[in-house]
């Protein structure tokens, strides 16, 4: 079945931890043998991994954040909007070099997707892997003035925030609202086209860019605090209220969102299964009452490996036994399919240009 994951940091492994995206996952957990950082030698995506898994789609950031604690960052930090938006950049020409090696393809248009899609389903084993540009957190946009520039160059939704407070909003972590330039910046997003992430955002930030942003919404990476405690997860309201904006919201498979005891490198893997990411698609469709509103945002490698990840994925090759998990459960083929891929390429359809 084709996959769209909604959430993939695909160049910061690149460019942060120095990961060859064209190599297999069992050859880079080869070469990050022994590396203590959290994560290495337990990487689970790659791009002969999403192919063979069938993830044709997805939608891959680029991440760089401004922060007061930059001394202590292991790369993601920066002291100013100016190196956040070099950083960003950088991220991009990696992608710009993938696609010229024809291992990936930037969506900009409906157009683009539909081709795209079409390529896969007739020759999946040989098309190149399809990426929507994201970002996550907003300090790489200095400004409102750039969000054209960003536009060009085929970035389609932005987070306001990640962890911390960044130059716009409050994010996960911290308690508050939108800071005084956001309003020009998710003005310039909704002239542009752009859609708004909510991930990550504090809960006042939330409810404040709804009140502000009549565009396009989604939640890319994001869990239900019904079922997982936590600020980090959305309460049924929040999640209600992306549903009435007809957005869409991406299961993530970070453990520590999928486990209400989970402590950091203590609890074993083994406590979570790919059957409690299912139970988050299916509390969000009990909410929309029904599957529209459902699908797949990983984060697989989001700053883990297998680690905090649940124990029956070994590799994003995997992710098609969400779909298996789904039909088990009793969901029809039609239901399957929409959460598998067909949610978020009609969110897709609905907001990108032609």
């Amino acid at each position: 079945m084709f996959i769209v994951d909604s959430h993939l940091d695909l160049a910061m492994n690149a460019l942060i931890w120095n990961r060859d995206l064209t190599r297999s996952v069992p050859e880079t957990r080869a070469l990050e043998a022994g590396m203590a950082q959290k994560g290495r030698a337990g990487g689970t995506v790659a791009l002969p991994e999403m192919r063979r898994g069938g993830v044709g789609l997805c939608f891959a950031t680029v991440i760089a954040r401004t922060s007061k604690d930059w001394r202590e960052d292991g790369g993601l930090d920066a002291s100013s909007q100016a190196i956040a938006f070099a950083r960003a950049a950088g991220q991009l020409a990696y992608y710009r070099l993938l696609e010229r090696g024809g291992e990936i393809r930037q969506i900009r248009s409906v157009a683009d997707l539909d081709a795209h899609v079409a390529e896969w389903r007739d020759s999946p084993t040989n098309a190149p892997v399809g990426y929507v540009l994201a970002m996550e957190g907003a300090d790489p946009i200095p400004d409102e003035a750039a969000v054209g520039r960003w536009w060009d160059e085929g970035l389609r939704m932005v987070s306001l925030s990640h962890y911390g407070v960044s130059s716009y909003a409050h994010g996960t972590g911290t308690e508050g609202g939108l800071l005084p330039r956001a309003g020009r910046l998710l003005d310039a997003m909704r002239e542009s086209g752009m859609a708004v992430d909510l991930t990550h955002l504090a809960d006042q930030a939330f409810w404040e860019v709804l009140d502000r942003f009549d565009g396009p919404v989604l939640a890319s990476h994001q869990n239900c605090r019904a079922l997982v405690p936590g600020e980090r997860q959305m309460s049924d309201d929040q999640l209600k209220a992306i549903i009435q904006r007809d957005g869409v919201i991406g299961a993530a498979m970070d453990s520590w969102m999928l486990y209400p005891d989970w402590v950091k490198g203590e609890t074993d893997p083994a406590v979570v299964a790919l059957d409690q990411v299912v139970d988050h698609i299916e509390h969000v469709g009990d909410l929309a009452g029904g599957t529209r509103s459902a699908g797949l945002g990983t984060d697989l490698d989001g700053g883990f490996g297998k680690e905090q990840a649940p124990h029956d994925l070994e590799t994003i090759a995997d992710l098609g036994r969400v779909g298996e998990l789904l039909s088990e459960r009793g969901h029809s083929d039609e239901d399957v399919a929409a959460v598998m891929h067909g949610n978020w390429l009609r969110f897709l359809r609905e907001f990108l240009p032609e």
